[in-house]
């Protein structure tokens, strides 16, 4: 029952973050772009943060799972039509046309649903992957836009500063969780004991989303960092 009602408190939290912003973008007080982005960084950090109230019993990682299992569910619902959700569609969208939903916010709670069923709390890999995702290619397209810098010579659509905005918004944020997770015991030694591993992964990401292909980076980005992470943690 404690597993049970942690689920209920995620689903709780995970939904009333997305609904928020839904409601801000369709009101207007927030543009659509800003909010998409917002969903992308804030929404990793509260479910993972929340797998601090589940137990370590066996089934707990497959219950947490089905917060972005429904999530992800009504993404593709809502992507293909079946769904009718104004809001949402402008939230998460970057031209208000429902079919983007289905690439990469698609992409996103997928790499959730199988990080937490492969990692959960066992390892720091998944929680890095998953928090350079947001931290960093959420973080990217709000500084990279904002500040003026070169372009990449391989990617002109990418600029210097929003792969270096990958790099910090991505180290920060797996920082920030991996210290939490320290202070709780889930993980044993000290932050610096996680620092080069994650200064590695953080280059190895914004590496790969530098790259020029579009809405794939939910993809290519967290599984190249779960990789690296694999060979450094």
């Amino acid at each position: 029952m404690h597993n049970i009602f942690a689920l209920i408190a995620t689903f709780a939290v995970a939904l009333g973050f997305l609904r928020m912003m839904d409601f801000f973008a369709h009101r207007g007080w927030i543009e659509s772009k800003l909010s998409r982005k917002l969903i992308h960084i804030g929404t990793g950090p509260i479910f993972v943060l929340c797998w601090l109230l589940f137990d370590d019993a066996p089934s707990a990682r497959w219950l947490a799972a089905l917060v972005p299992f429904a999530i992800t569910i009504q993404f593709w619902l809502i992507g293909v039509g079946f769904i009718e959700d104004e809001a949402s569609v402008k939230s998460m969208s970057r031209t208000g046309d429902r079919k983007e939903i289905l690439r990469g916010p698609l992409y996103y709670g997928i790499m959730f649903i199988v990080l937490t069923l492969v990692y959960w709390k066992d390892s720091p890999v998944g929680i890095t992957a998953l928090m350079m995702m947001c931290g960093g290619d959420g973080i990217a397209d709000i500084f990279g836009r904002r500040i003026p810098s070169p372009k990449l010579t391989w990617s002109k659509e990418k600029s210097v500063a929003g792969t270096m905005s990958v790099f910090a918004g991505g180290w920060i944020l797996s920082a920030l969780i991996l210290f939490v997770y320290i202070a709780a015991g889930i993980f044993s030694g000290s932050l610096s004991n996680y620092i080069f591993p994650i200064t590695v992964i953080a280059f190895v990401g914004a590496l790969v989303e530098s790259l020029p292909y579009k809405d794939i980076d939910n993809l290519t980005m967290t599984l190249a960092t779960a990789f690296a992470g694999l060979f450094l943690f």
